[in-house]
């Protein structure tokens, strides 16, 4: 369905259809074993670690509570993203309206925004607890931490709303198939036609302000966290100190280094080829939200402990029912 401008003359496409990858529409098919085995290990991997921090009592503190907005974030992010593309793969075709696409930019885009802001929550939690020990349970509160989310989630929703409302303006009259699997700025960007180099500096320099601002907060209170803790830290409080940190800036630099990527990828545009740019996008996409959870599984003590508990308990279920069927088994002959 085309609607026609009056007072440009062009016929603005309202339906459009997403290919995903286009040079395997012969073959798109076989793509969605690999998308589906990706969408149920970020689930998994993603929800355990998530439903044990809810569950278990000793995780109850702001830095796991932050860890499990984070997942839920991932999972929200490719929940997103992948059900749809999906179907798309299932379907011969699949059409997608103006105002769904809008939606799923905005949803996609406040969620990488969210996810920028969680990880500077994340720095700041541990710059009061080794920089401020004494006054962390007084500052760090759960009133304070849901401002600060609440803050975080009004940011991501001003930021958003200026790029969507551009690109609604946009006359779509250069095509209306989408050459990637999701709504994305610069994609349906390039399927407009007239003036748009507004669009492309708005959605850039909120692109930069956000990761430039963002990682910059996350630098400054690193650098102030190695050196106090070098100077009033020692021993194995020092070692924990600096190996919970490193965890987070191992998260803090993947995120990051793949929406970088991503970027600079649709930057360049037309010297890479297509397929390249959605495989990178699927890498800034879902890379992150599947490594996440191995990240702290390994290398956080009490998370690791908790996955451990549950590994144990069922293969002592297990166990339990094994025996219990060979004397059944038994009692049955005799």
């Amino acid at each position: 369905m085309d609607v026609k401008n009056q007072s440009t003359g062009f016929s603005s496409h309202t339906q459009f259809l997403i290919l995903g990858f286009p040079d395997f529409l012969e073959h798109r098919i076989l793509l969605i074993i690999p998308f589906l085995l990706v969408y149920i290990v970020i689930l998994v991997g993603n929800v355990l670690i998530m439903s044990r921090i809810w569950v278990e009592k000793t995780l109850q503190s702001p830095m796991y509570t932050l860890i499990s907005v984070l997942f839920a974030i991932n999972v929200s992010c490719t929940t997103t993203i992948l059900p749809p593309f999906l179907l798309s793969l299932a379907s011969n075709v699949f059409q997608i309206s103006l105002s769904g696409c809008l939606v799923q930019m905005f949803l996609i885009y406040l969620t990488i925004v969210l996810e920028s802001s969680v990880v500077v929550l994340m720095g700041l939690d541990r710059y009061i607890a080794i920089c401020k020990p004494l006054r962390y349970h007084d500052i760090m509160t759960t009133r304070f931490l849901l401002l600060l989310m609440a803050v975080s989630l009004l940011r991501g929703v001003l930021f958003i709303c200026p790029i969507v409302i551009s690109v609604s303006k946009v006359q779509f009259c250069s095509s209306n198939i989408i050459q990637s699997f999701a709504c994305e700025n610069m994609v349906l960007l390039n399927l407009g036609c007239g003036d748009i180099s507004k669009v492309h500096i708005t959605g850039l320099f909120i692109r930069i302000f956000v990761s430039v601002f963002d990682g910059s907060l996350i630098l400054i209170s690193y650098l102030d966290i190695f050196r106090i803790a070098m100077r009033i830290i020692r021993g194995p409080a020092l070692n924990k100190a600096l190996h919970t940190c490193g965890t987070h800036l191992m998260v803090a630099m993947l995120i990051y280094t793949c929406g970088l990527l991503s970027s600079i990828v649709y930057r360049i545009g037309d010297a890479i080829p297509v397929n390249m740019q959605n495989l990178i996008s699927a890498i800034y996409f879902f890379f992150p939200a599947m490594v996440n959870p191995i990240i702290y599984g390994l290398r956080v003590k009490e998370i690791r402990i908790c996955l451990v508990k549950i590994y144990g308990k069922r293969k002592l279920n297990l166990k339990k029912l094994t025996q219990s069927r060979k004397v059944t088994s038994i009692q049955t002959l005799q």
